[in-house]
């Protein structure tokens, strides 16, 4: 059996970075199974799922520490397998609208009043094609307690949508 770690990791993008965190992981016996990582402001940011084997996991922690000396920061935390909750409905969450602040915490107001979880959010902003605006895109995966009402939140998802003057789409 193997031990699940969650990385985070932050450094001043360059070349070699992935490279770096891979070697490391190579040297003890471990797995690169999940990942998502971009160059944001000239920062690197990335979060990753590693499986090493339970006698080196704690060799591996401090080898990744040995890394900020190149200027790489990691945060290591040790994970479970987080399985859905029982019943639970996954659903995708859509949205382009005119970029304004507060759209995030507006949308997930609503997601947390009905104890949704947000398993994964990628948004980003660009230049619409015709006026030249901000435009701002979000793409959501949720889980959907089986007892939240579908119509009740589609309801809600369309009233704020409305205020916001976005487009909301909620599909399965």
């Amino acid at each position: 059996m193997s031990t699940s770690i969650v990385l985070t990791v932050v450094a001043d993008d360059h070349p070699g970075i992935v490279e770096a965190l891979s070697q490391v992981l190579a040297d003890h016996a471990g797995n690169w199974t999940e990942s998502s990582m971009m160059s944001l402001a000239g920062k690197f940011a990335g979060i990753l799922l590693v499986q090493v084997p339970p006698d080196k996991a704690e060799s591996f922690v401090s080898a990744l520490d040995a890394l900020e000396s190149e200027g790489i920061q990691v945060v290591a935390q040790r994970s479970g397998t987080a399985a859905k909750a029982e019943g639970e409905r996954e659903f995708s969450i859509e949205l382009v609208g005119q970029d304004h602040p507060g759209i995030v915490r507006d949308i997930t107001q609503v997601l947390a009043r009905h104890q949704i979880n947000v398993q994964e959010l990628e948004t980003t902003v660009q230049s619409a094609s015709m006026s030249g605006e901000s435009l701002f895109m979000a793409h959501a995966r949720i889980f959907v307690p089986e007892d939240v009402s579908l119509e009740k939140l589609q309801d809600e998802m369309e009233d704020l949508a409305n205020e916001l003057m976005v487009d909301i789409n909620l599909e399965d």
